[in-house]
């Protein structure tokens, strides 16, 4: 198979990209993500039209966040969109005149990683994501794991604290609670609240309060050496290290790769992450280690694994 259109799903855009079979994106197209679900329809057809002109193209990938089932057809729930056993790929094929194959962008980001980013070399990999939430895929012996429904390596939401804090999903003390995005916010609210003179540099990327505080000014601050900033971050990669060896002891990859938001500041938030590994990691002292990777492809690994799946059908 020739050239395929991945397309990702965002919460305020849908990109389609025409991939080649080495993985490069040889055009895009971006649309505003509609507020309906079946504007949502609409909007992934004008993608995949606005990025295929000029090219032939042969199938289409689109990568979704939420539960997609077994037969990559159909979304069984997604917690952003009012999808319930939404048949995503009719409908989509309907629109385009191509055949789809839909897949949970995590798991659509994760087979980017490994085909053509840091897992390349590879065989067993495990992927996790620190975005909002926190997303995984599993690759095992050359295959993407999907599990016997198809919602596998939903990592995120392994519960870590009993009783812990309430999540999206419903549940309380998930992984995703602890390590991701989110958290990360709160982690430094938290500590900017209780000693505000060590978080000079942070309230001051905001609007000088606390309430201000976002993701982007504690990267900042923690780049410029603030001790909230640090500190936090330090935090969320406690809670990322130690689910990795839990994750290790379950499936004993040769390398986890570490992508999302999170993960752009680098060694600012991997080299704990190790860390923190090495120090939960059951039999570590006599075991072989995993390798934790940073992801290479950035915002671009869901939508080159999605278009790299639906070449191979």
């Amino acid at each position: 198979m020739g050239l395929t259109i991945g397309v990702d799903i965002g919460g305020t855009k849908i990109a389609a990209g025409v991939v080649d079979e080495e993985g490069h994106i040889l055009s895009t197209h971006k649309v505003p993500t509609p507020p309906t679900a079946e504007g949502i329809v609409d909007a992934i057809a004008t993608a995949v039209s606005g990025a295929s002109e000029g090219h032939r193209i042969d199938a289409v990938g689109i990568g979704a966040a939420g539960y997609v089932d077994d037969k990559r057809a159909t979304v069984l729930f997604a917690p952003n969109i009012n999808w319930r056993h939404e048949p995503l790929k009719d409908k989509v094929e309907q629109r385009v005149g191509l055949p789809v194959v839909v897949e949970n962008d995590a798991n659509a980001a994760a087979w980017g990683e490994y085909r053509f980013g840091a897992g390349q070399g590879h065989d067993d990999v495990i992927c996790i994501t620190l975005g909002t939430g926190l997303g995984g895929g599993i690759i095992i012996g050359n295959k993407l794991r999907r599990g016997r429904f198809g919602v596998a390596a939903e990592f995120g939401h392994i519960r870590v604290v009993p009783d812990g804090l309430l999540c999206g999903c419903g549940s309380q003390g998930c992984w995703e609670q602890y390590a991701s995005g989110r958290a990360l916010v709160r982690y430094a609210k938290q500590r900017a609240n209780a000693t505000p003179e060590n978080a000079t540099i942070l309230l001051s990327l905001g609007d000088g309060t606390v309430d201000g505080i976002e993701g982007k000014h504690i990267s900042q601050a923690a780049r410029q050496g603030d001790p909230v900033a640090v500190d936090s971050f330090r935090e969320l990669a406690r809670w990322a290290g130690a689910g990795l060896a839990d994750l290790a002891s379950l499936f004993d990859p040769s390398a986890f790769i570490v992508g999302g938001g999170v993960s752009d500041e680098g060694e600012l938030v991997l080299d704990p992450i190790r860390k923190s590994f090495r120090r939960w990691l059951i039999g570590g002292e006599w075991r072989p280690h995993a390798q934790v990777l940073a992801a290479q492809l950035g915002g671009e690994a869901g939508l080159v694994g999605a278009a790299d799946l639906a070449r191979q059908g």
